[in-house]
């Protein structure tokens, strides 16, 4: 029988979250495991409430030709892995010590919510032009994986 494994389950499913998306410029999904099992998903995007790039006329950061990994505080969107956070600990589930699927590199301020959730590995299926984000979550002990190399 011909089945993917458990990383590229849970990355195919991270994927498919990045399909909800409203982001203009990288559609990106995030998956939090435990213990096999899923315990929530998040993708980038306006927060509850507020326009969504498309509705206010495009994105401000690719009209002031931000390049990628820079200047994040400019972006409207929640990044996938800052909303799959958030939706854990609404729904009252811990991840301590949980895996995270997420379908490009975390960025700096994303590695350090990360670090700071307790998640204990990161799993991409591509990478993001922050260096910076690298050498924090080394720092703190955590490796990016990336599915090629993830078994």
């Amino acid at each position: 029988m011909d089945r993917p494994s458990w990383n590229e389950y849970f990355m195919n499913i991270a994927k498919l979250t990045a399909e909800r998306s409203t982001c203009l410029r990288r559609k990106v999904g995030a998956v939090i495991v435990k213990d096999k099992q899923i315990v929530a998903t998040g993708y980038n995007g306006a927060p509850k409430g507020i326009a969504h790039c498309d509705e206010i006329g495009g994105c401000i950061r690719e009209k002031q030709g931000i390049p990628p990994g820079e200047r994040h505080e400019l972006c409207r969107a929640i990044h996938a892995e800052q909303n799959v956070i958030i939706h854990a600990a609404t729904s009252g589930q811990s991840i301590e010590g949980a895996t995270i699927y997420i379908t490009n590199q975390p960025c700096a301020i994303c590695a350090k919510m990360i670090i700071n959730a307790g998640i204990r590995k990161i799993i991409v299926a591509e990478g993001y032009p922050d260096d910076f984000a690298v050498d924090i979550l080394d720092e703190a002990g955590l490796q990016i994986v990336n599915l090629e190399n993830a078994g």
